[in-house]
């Protein structure tokens, strides 16, 4: 493995750790699991509402859909994360450096998206633990933890990654690739993880070119954030 990708392959380790821990986390205390889920699904919520108009779109709609249920969704991803920890020595050592730093990004967003919502449910439990969250509880619990730099961070890399996705379904082999793979990824218990794969793939084959998309969900995410940092207006625009 040449330089630049050990450095990405120990990128890709941390990355994956860190979200590792943190859904460890949650698999062993109830009421932070309990918790945890609430604040998903409030966000589910909200950016249902945020982008109302794209998950209405015949264009949009798969990729919003794989925005919110994949990404933000009240799922468990053990066995994904078992999967990707299994599998990626032969990442590593196989993928081109290209393919491999975009695994590595969205790995990170993973880790960073996950990193923040375990401190905004820490941030939401120092208040009124038992009162349902709002707009006025989430923008609050949203400065508390701060850390601005983290979610202009974490914005940049739904850009960065969603742009990958995009530039990979210009290659039809892929597409080719994922389908074949399907039966033996199954097979080795990694069925989660490609799932996961060809969801984003069709998605965002689906609109034949994700532009406006990303340029809408970048827009009104950074501007959504910036008010709130600066408490102008409410969580739910």
């Amino acid at each position: 493995m040449d330089g630049d990708k050990h450095d990405i392959s120990e990128r890709l380790i941390l990355h994956m750790t860190a979200a590792s821990a943190l859904r460890a986390r949650e698999r062993d205390d109830d009421a932070w699991r309990r918790d945890r889920h609430a604040l998903r699904a409030w966000q589910a919520d909200r950016l249902a509402h945020t982008h109302a108009d794209l998950l209405a779109s015949e264009r949009y709609r798969p990729a919003a859909e794989f925005f919110l249920n994949e990404l933000y969704g009240p799922k468990d991803f053990a066995e994904r994360d078992a999967a990707l920890a299994r599998v990626q020595p032969m990442l590593s050592r196989f993928l081109p450096r290209s393919a491999l730093e975009t695994i590595c990004s969205a790995v990170e967003l993973d880790a960073l998206s996950e990193t923040l919502d375990a401190a905004m449910v820490d941030a939401l439990r120092d208040g009124a633990a038992d009162t349902p969250i709002d707009d006025a509880r989430y923008a609050a619990a949203y400065r508390q933890v701060g850390r601005r730099a983290d979610r202009d961070r974490q914005i940049a890399l739904i850009r960065h990654v969603g742009e990958a996705l995009d530039e990979l379904t210009h290659h039809p082999m892929i597409r080719g690739m994922l389908r074949l793979m399907g039966a033996p990824a199954r097979a080795v218990g990694l069925g989660a993880l490609h799932t996961f794969l060809v969801r984003g793939f069709e998605a965002f084959a689906h609109m034949e070119g994700a532009g406006q998309f990303l340029d809408s969900i970048i827009e009104r995410e950074q501007a959504l954030s910036d008010q709130i940092f600066e408490a102008t207006t409410n969580a739910r625009r």
